[in-house]
Formats: C-alpha cells, sequence, structure tokens
C-alpha cells in the first residue's frame, strides 16, 4: 500500500500534468491555431482549466495532507524528510489557494484570457486600443476578484506580484527599483552623450533559413536539449513547458539578424532552467522553478552577460561570417561587437539595450500600480504610457502598437510579471559576479565553444533546489549577499562604460 506521501505526490503529479496539457493549448494557440477557431480555443481552455483545477483542489489532498501534517511522513522512494518538507509546505499552500478559488470562476479567466489574446494580435495589428481596451478591464476585474477570494482584497497587486515571485511586494521591488534607477540615470545620460556611436542598422538582409541554422547551433552549443524540446515562429517570442517538453518560440526579420538571435537565446535560458529541474520531481516543489524573478536571472545572464560578451563573438563570429560573408564583408570585428552592445533608445521593449532595458520595466511597474489603485483607469492607459514615455526614454509613440500593444503579457492578464525581468537582471548580475569568482577560467571556455561549466555551476547552484527556498534567500545562499541593484550597476558600468566612456 503507498504511503500517504506516495499517495500525495501522486496526486500533485496528476493535477501537474493536466497543467502541462493546457500548456500545450496556448502554446499551439500562438503558433499554429487557424485564425477562425479562436472561439473552439478558448471553450477548450475553459474545460482544461476546470479541469485542472478540480484535480488541485480534490478533497483528497486535503486528507493527505492533514495526515502528513499531524504525522512524520515516510516513504521509501521518497526524498530525505527535509525534502518532503519542502513538498508539503508548498503543496499546502498550492492547495489552499485552489480551494479557494471557485471552479467556474478559473474556467471564466481562462476563456477570458484566451479571447483576449486575439483580441490582443487585432488590435496591435491595427494599432488601436480602444477595441483591446474592453478586455483588459476584465482582466483587471478578474485579478481583484481573484484577490479579493484568496484573502488579498485590500492589496490586489501585491497579490499579483505574489503569483509570480512568492514573498516580493510592490514596497519591496519600489525600494530596489529607486535605487537602481537613481544609479541608472547618470550612465544614461552619460552615454547618450558619447562620441562613440554604434549603429545597430549595419544588417541588411540577412535570409532567414540561415538565421535559423546559426540561432538552433547557438542554442545547441549552448545547452539546450531538442531532444526535450523546440523553436518555432510566434508573434511574441516565449517558452512555455516543462524539462520533459519545452517549447520555445521566436521571430525573424531579415534586416535585425540580432533580433531573433538575442529573442531565442533569452528563451533558451528559460528553457535550460526548466530542463536542469530535477525530473523525478516533476510537479512537486522539488521539480518547479522558483519563480519568474528566477526564471528571467537565467533568460537574462545567457542573453546579456554571455552572449553580448567578447569571448561569446571570439567564438561564434567565424560561424556568422561563414553563414553570412556577403552581408557581413564589410562589417569589422569591432563595428559587430560594439553594433551588438549598441545603446540606442526605443520604445520597443523587447528590442531595448541592457542600459535602456529597466527604464522600460520601471515604466510597466508604475503604470501597473496605478491601474491596481484606481489612479489611472483603463480608457486612459494609452496617454499615460505615452507621458512616461517621453518622461523616462526621450521619445513618445507614434501609434498603439509600438506603445501600450507591443507586450503580450496583458493579454493574459499577467499583472505583476513585469518587475520579474528587472529584478532577473539584478540577480543575472550578482549571479554572474558570484559565478566569475567561482570559475575564473570562464571566458576562456566560452571562446573555445565551453559552455557546460557556466551551465553546470547554474545547475548546482540554481536548478537543482527546485523552490526548497524563495527568491531572496536562494540570492544570499549563492552569493553570500541580499539582492540589490548593485552588481546590475557595476556590470553595466564595466561593460559599457568600456565602451563608450573611454
Amino acid at each position: 500500500m503507498p504511503s500517504s506521501y506516495d499517495q500525495l505526490v501522486a496526486q500533485l503529479k496528476r493535477a501537474h500534468t493536466l497543467g502541462t496539457v493546457a500548456d500545450l493549448l496556448g502554446w499551439d494557440e500562438q503558433v499554429h491555431l487557424p485564425p477562425d477557431s479562436a472561439d473552439v480555443r478558448a471553450m477548450q481552455h475553459a474545460v482544461m482549466a476546470q479541469t485542472q483545477h478540480v484535480a488541485a483542489a480534490d478533497p483528497f489532498i486535503g486528507q493527505l495532507l492533514g495526515e502528513l501534517e499531524a504525522n512524520e511522513p515516510c516513504s521509501a522512494v521518497a526524498p530525505t524528510p527535509a525534502d518532503q518538507a519542502v513538498v508539503l509546505r508548498h503543496a499546502r499552500r498550492d492547495y489552499d489557494r485552489a480551494t479557494k478559488l471557485p471552479a467556474d470562476f478559473v474556467a471564466e479567466k481562462a476563456a477570458h484570457s484566451s479571447r483576449a489574446f486575439h483580441a490582443w494580435a487585432d488590435a496591435k495589428q491595427r494599432a488601436d486600443f480602444s477595441t483591446y481596451a474592453p478586455f483588459l478591464e476584465k482582466h483587471l476585474a478578474l485579478a481583484r476578484r481573484e484577490a479579493e477570494l484568496l484573502g488579498w482584497g485590500d492589496r490586489p497587486y501585491d497579490y499579483a506580484i505574489d503569483r509570480h515571485d512568492p514573498g516580493l511586494t510592490a514596497a519591496s521591488i519600489t525600494a530596489l527599483f529607486t535605487e537602481l534607477k537613481r544609479g541608472l540615470l547618470p550612465l544614461v545620460t552619460a552615454i547618450r552623450a558619447s562620441k562613440v556611436q554604434a549603429d545597430p542598422h549595419l544588417f541588411r538582409a540577412f535570409p532567414v533559413e540561415s538565421q535559423r541554422v546559426f540561432l538552433r547551433e547557438v542554442t545547441e552549443r549552448l545547452g539546450f536539449n531538442y531532444r526535450r524540446g523546440r523553436i518555432d515562429v510566434s508573434l511574441h517570442p516565449f517558452c512555455s513547458g516543462t524539462g520533459a517538453d519545452i517549447r520555445m518560440t521566436t521571430r525573424f526579420d531579415v534586416d535585425n539578424p540580432l533580433d531573433s538571435l538575442f529573442s531565442s537565446i533569452h528563451e533558451t535560458g528559460h528553457g535550460m532552467y526548466e530542463q536542469g529541474l530535477p525530473l523525478a520531481h516533476l510537479g512537486t516543489a522539488l521539480g518547479q522553478a522558483v519563480g519568474m524573478a528566477v526564471h528571467e536571472s537565467q533568460s537574462r545572464l545567457w542573453e546579456n552577460q554571455v552572449a553580448r560578451g567578447r569571448a561569446f563573438w571570439r567564438f561564434f563570429e567565424p560561424r556568422l561570417r561563414a553563414l553570412f560573408p556577403a552581408q557581413l564583408a564589410a562589417i569589422s570585428s569591432d563595428a559587430l561587437y560594439l553594433a551588438v552592445n549598441a545603446v540606442e533608445p526605443t520604445l520597443i521593449r523587447v528590442d531595448a539595450d541592457e542600459v535602456h532595458y529597466n527604464l522600460h520595466i520601471l515604466l510597466r511597474f508604475e503604470l501597473e500600480q496605478q491601474l491596481f489603485s484606481g489612479a489611472l483607469v483603463v480608457r486612459d492607459l494609452p496617454a499615460a504610457w505615452n507621458a512616461l514615455c517621453a518622461e523616462m526614454l526621450g521619445q513618445t509613440p507614434k501609434t498603439d502598437r509600438e506603445g501600450v500593444l507591443q507586450d503580450v503579457h496583458w493579454s493574459s492578464g499577467g499583472f505583476g510579471y513585469f518587475p520579474s525581468y528587472c529584478l532577473g537582471n539584478m540577480m543575472a548580475a550578482q549571479l554572474w559576479s558570484a559565478v566569475r569568482r567561482a570559475l575564473p577560467g570562464l571566458e576562456e571556455d566560452f571562446a573555445r565553444g565551453d559552455f557546460s561549466p557556466l551551465l553546470g555551476w547554474l545547475r548546482d547552484n540554481i536548478h537543482a533546489h527546485g523552490r526548497r527556498f524563495d527568491t531572496l534567500e536562494l540570492v544570499r545562499r549563492v552569493t553570500g549577499a541580499e539582492l540589490s541593484p548593485q552588481p546590475l550597476l557595476a556590470y553595466l558600468r564595466e561593460r559599457y562604460g568600456g565602451l563608450y566612456l573611454k
């Protein structure tokens, strides 16, 4: 007879597996779904969300948790008692939340997310926010209702943050972002005044098929396992799935090959994190990611600290030139490297350089807080967005497409997600400083095309722990310091100061 603990794990894995089916529906929706099939997909999402919710809120899970919390769990095949405690702690938290959400609410939210995605895609194509505004208003109402159902009615935005990064709040994030902004703005000003100017527009007529070959070679060399994953094309790049089946997407532009390359490397960082989580514990806290800030730290570290570094390009530049000999014939290695690290204000977050990128996140964080506090209503969001763009980036969107409609996240009600990008940048820089101390020959490894020492270090120090530690505790354990914007500021000054402030 299986122990109570083993029965609990079986129930958790069943609920998780149902969730992965829903993830596949979402992936297919953005990659392959015929345009006139959206209504059917919304119904499918609703049914799957309701089915998964019923499994996650099964009273049998509550019964097993009660038994295990009253008695020390035991299992011949389970991990150590300390690991069992991690599983129980998170299972209790997840179960309590699931049981407080009515199944019809979960279904309604899933169906609305599906419909809202297509409304957003259509509105973005036509650069018309007004047609999408009612969908965003409903998302906001659903988010507030969910927070209230779970006892966060007086702090709905803190709940939105906690869904992505447990333990963090708007106040704690504000303190970190304020310190970052104070140190970042002088660097932005100095670089904008620099006489050194990169040309990010060097690239013209790079065939998509050759781009596809290059990014596949790069991502495989970094360590992504394509036997448990794939990469396709979507409107907005993303990564979904688990370590057993990762679905990544990118997008291509013949006149901007760096867009597909760096978005692919970014999503590869997400994918390798999932592939590094203990597969045997998939479906329990020991086989799940800590939260989105840690997730973004993995994607941003590979995208920026690694792939924008000189050592990376010492290895990959010859292959890039072999694939695009005519396009790169007149471009020197120095010009290529400077273009890779071009600093130029842009209205589009995913195209932003490292120096400006965090300003885009500060903008979205401010707007989300205003939406949840009631200081800003949805219909006035484009005007508020444009005003903050002018203030922070020195530019104003000409259309909603390059302004308030540019990101996919709100189309799924993903409030509270955006801060994870900036938090992930901070964590990535802090991890980068720690790994360079631990592995002083890292740059030489990269120049030889060997990225396994870094991936191995991340596997041991980040991936292997699952959700054993929360974000802030994980940072303390791995780096020996509290999460801080100072390592990020130091890294930006070192890399971009060296290029632009000579």
